[in-house]
C-alpha cells in the first residue's frame, strides 16, 4: 500500500517519512515525525478498513508488512460509515489504490454494507471482485439493493463483452491477408498503403493528405458447417468466476453463425439456462451459486442435447470434485468420446486460470479421451474454432 500513497507537497526526504509513517503506524512516530493534514486523512481511511485484522504480531504489526489493529486516527474525526470512507478515499487516493481498498473490503473483510446499501453501490466503481460478491450474496438483497446491484453487473459485464467479442471475430470471422481488396470495410482499412499511395496529394499548408484512393486488406475467408457446443457450469461457491466468464463466453459464442450454443449450470441439480444464453446479464442474475455437486448427472443431461454426435463439443468447466457418482461420470464421458464428441475439461474459465481442481478425477477423465485443463475464455474460442476446422 505504501508503494501507492500520494505523501503530497513534501520534500522527497519527508515523503518517505510520510510513506513510512502511513505503513508502520504511530508506534513510528518517534522516527518518522506526525503526519501533515492530508496524510493524516489518508490514515484514518487506512484504518477504518486494516484496523480490523486481528493477525497481528506483538508489535501490533500485521505480518508482511502491513498496518495494526491497535492504531488510532490521530486527531481526524473517526469515519463511521461506509458511505463517508468511499467518499473519502475517492477523494484521497489513486484510481490503482482505491480498487486494492475496495477490493479487500469486500473479499478480505467482507463489510456487508458495500453490498446492502443502495447509496454504497451506487458510489462504488464497478469492478470483477464486487461483480463476484454481488452474485454471491445478491439472494439476501431486497428489491432496491438489487436494483442498485444490477446496474454493476450490467456495467462489469459489458465491459467483458466487448473485450472477449473482439477476441472472437477475430478467431471466427478470419485473419486479414497483404492482398489487397475491392470491398471496403472499415475493419480492413489499409492505413499504411493508403498512405504511401497518397502521399502526392499531401497539402503542407494543412498538414494532412488528402486520400483520393483508400486501400483495403482482404480476408481469408472461414466458413462455419453447423456444430453444437455445450458448456457445464459447475455452479458451486468455488467457481463464481468460471460462472462469470462462462456467461459472457456462451453469450459471444451464441452470435456465430453455423454454431449452436447451450449453457447448462447445475450443482446437485442441473438447470438449462439456454433461453437466456444471449442475455448474460439476466442470465448472472438468475444464476444460484453454491450447493453441492453431481457432475455426473450434469455431464448425462448434456449428452441428451447432443444432436449430431461428431459435429459437437461438449466443455464441461468444473474442479472435478465430484460429489455424485464418480463411475458413473467417468463412464459418461468415456461414451461420449468413443462416438466422436468433443470433450473438454476445464478446470477454470477466468482471466488467470490459476485452478484448483481435483487432478485424480482430472487424470480418470484424460484417460478416457477427455481434453482436461485450464483456460482463459480467448483460449476457449479458439480451442473451440479449432475444432470445428475453422
Amino acid at each position: 500500500m505504501g508503494d501507492n500513497v500520494n505523501p503530497g507537497d513534501a520534500t522527497p526526504g519527508q515523503a518517505d517519512l510520510q510513506r513510512w509513517r502511513l505503513i508502520l503506524g504511530p508506534a513510528a512516530e518517534s522516527s518518522t515525525g506526525g503526519l501533515d493534514q492530508a496524510n493524516a486523512g489518508r490514515d484514518a481511511a487506512l484504518d477504518w478498513l486494516y484496523s480490523r485484522d486481528d493477525d497481528l504480531d506483538k508489535r501490533g504489526v500485521r505480518r508482511g508488512g502491513a498496518r495494526g489493529a491497535d492504531r488510532s486516527a490521530g486527531d481526524e474525526p473517526s469515519i463511521v460509515t461506509t458511505v463517508d470512507w468511499l467518499d473519502g478515499i475517492h477523494k484521497l487516493f489513486p484510481k490503482e489504490t482505491i480498487e486494492r481498498l475496495e477490493r479487500d473490503a469486500i473479499e478480505r473483510y467482507e463489510i456487508h454494507d458495500v453490498l446492502t446499501n443502495p447509496e454504497v453501490l451506487e458510489r462504488i466503481e464497478p469492478n470483477p471482485a464486487l461483480l463476484k460478491a454481488v452474485l454471491r450474496t445478491k439472494h439476501l438483497m431486497n428489491p432496491q439493493v438489487l436494483a442498485a446491484a444490477r446496474r454493476i453487473v450490467e456495467e462489469v459485464v459489458r465491459q467483458m463483452v466487448e473485450k472477449l467479442s473482439v477476441q472472437v471475430r477475430t478467431v471466427f470471422t478470419g485473419s486479414r491477408t497483404r492482398k489487397p481488396s475491392h470491398h471496403r470495410r472499415a475493419r480492413d482499412f489499409d492505413l499504411k498503403r493508403t498512405l504511401r499511395a497518397n502521399l502526392k496529394h499531401y497539402r503542407p499548408d494543412e498538414q494532412r493528405v488528402a486520400i483520393e484512393k483508400p486501400h483495403f486488406h482482404s480476408r481469408t475467408s472461414k466458413r462455419l458447417e453447423q456444430w453444437q457446443i455445450v458448456l457445464l457450469v459447475d455452479q458451486s461457491g468455488s467457481m463464481t468466476g468460471s460462472v462469470i466468464h462462462s456467461a459472457v463466453t456462451a453469450s459471444c459464442l451464441y452470435a456465430l453463425p453455423g454454431l449452436k450454443t447451450h449453457l447448462v449450470a447445475f450443482d446437485t441439480s442441473v438447470v438449462d439456462m439456454t433461453s437466456d444464453v444471449d442475455d448474460p446479464v439476466e442470465l448472472l442474475m438468475k444464476v444460484q451459486l453454491g450447493g453441492g455437486t453431481d457432475i455426473a448427472r450434469a455431464v448425462e443431461y448434456g449428452a441428451g442435447l447432443i444432436e449430431n454426435p461428431r459435429r459437437a463439443i461438449v466443455a464441461l468447466i468444473s474442479d472435478f470434485y465430484e460429489g455424485g457418482n464418480a463411475g458413473r461420470l467417468v463412464h459418461t464421458v468415456k461414451q461420449l468420446c468413443e462416438q466422436g464428441t468433443q470433450v473438454l475439461g476445464l478446470a477454470a474459465l477466468d482471466e488467470d486460470a490459476n485452478p484448483i481442481y481435483d487432478h485424480d478425477m482430472a487424470a480418470r477423465l484424460t484417460k478416457v479421451g477427455a481434453h482436461v485443463g485450464a483456460m482463459t475464455p480467448s483460449h476457449l474460442v479458439e480451442f473451440v474454432a479449432e475444432r470445428l476446422g475453422t
